[in-house]
């Protein structure tokens, strides 16, 4: 097993994959949360709702000092977590694009030893970018927001480990996805029109014409988004929490939608819902490699 993974390692570095889509991982989790940061300053200095008032004594802080510097993080590094995703595909359907995948497996023991090596060396890259992301977010969050707003030491170590564990189970899920789909391309232009765009529609319209919350609390981009985006839309009352006078459920939800969760029931529920999307795909991935012919 061991040989496997430094094959594996070999492998990815020497590709230019890791590199070049680390790059733009880091370069958009640093421009969102730079711009989410300046946006975010904004919400210290207005809040004056009732609600806002109600959030606040709930809370027990006083209404200018919320740590509005969670939601720059989590759109930052919600957004940085596409590309290990994209990572992920590369894993398997990469080999298949490029013909390298019949001498993994003929050079193997066999298909389950050669996977199982995969998978185990892209949980370690998945670490990797979970770092790099969060630490792109986080020099863009300290540049733009205001000290007041600011997160505590225990919720930016907080945001630091649910982001690792986004990355890790984001490059699993696209490996999955690559495996069912066994196809670079056909992965990657899905993934990214249904993650971007279709999925966001469907929450947004399902929200604003059925009054449906909890959508994005159980698709996958909603629930990848949620593992670090959960993490200050509990900070806000809006998710995890049971908040004396209940908020208002739209406010509630606005909240959530802020904090780049909307939907989401808490960070650790969102991690389980997502981890059962990534086991479905990289199952049924597992199996189809199991019984597919190679050349």
């Amino acid at each position: 097993m061991g040989n496997l993974i430094k094959a594996e390692m070999r492998k990815v570095l020497t590709t230019k994959s890791w590199w070049a889509l680390m790059i733009p991982a880091v370069l958009f989790a640093f421009l969102f949360a730079l711009g989410w940061g300046a946006i975010t300053n904004d919400l210290n200095d207005y809040l004056g709702s009732s609600d806002a008032r109600q959030l606040a004594g709930a809370l027990g802080v006083q209404l200018g000092e919320l740590p509005v510097g969670l939601l720059s993080l989590a759109h930052g590094v919600n957004i940085g977590t596409m590309f290990p995703v994209i990572f992920g595909v590369f894993a398997l359907a990469g080999e298949y694009s490029k013909k390298t995948i019949t001498t993994t497996f003929l050079t193997a023991p066999n298909r389950v030893s050669a996977l199982t090596a995969k998978m185990i060396t892209y949980i370690g890259w998945g670490a990797v970018y979970g770092v790099v992301i969060v630490a792109g977010a986080s020099l863009a969050t300290l540049l733009t927001v205001d000290s007041r707003g600011l997160p505590s030491a225990g919720q930016w170590l907080a945001v630091l480990g649910a982001g690792v564990l986004a990355t890790i189970l984001a490059t699993l899920f696209g490996i999955g996805v690559g495996a069912v789909w066994n196809s670079v391309v056909g992965a990657t232009v899905t993934l990214t029109i249904w993650m971007l765009v279709v999925e966001n529609v469907l929450v947004f319209v399902s929200f604003g014409w059925w009054g449906v919350r909890w959508l994005g609390g159980v698709l996958p981009n909603g629930t990848l988004n949620g593992i670090v985006g959960a993490i200050g839309a509990e900070a806000f009352g809006a998710a995890g929490v049971s908040v004396p006078g209940e908020l208002d459920k739209d406010f509630q939800w606005l909240l959530q939608y802020t904090a780049g969760a909307p939907g989401a029931f808490s960070w650790w529920a969102a991690a389980l819902i997502f981890l059962a999307w990534t086991m479905l795909f990289f199952a049924g991935g597992w199996a189809a490699n199991q019984r597919r012919d190679i050349t």
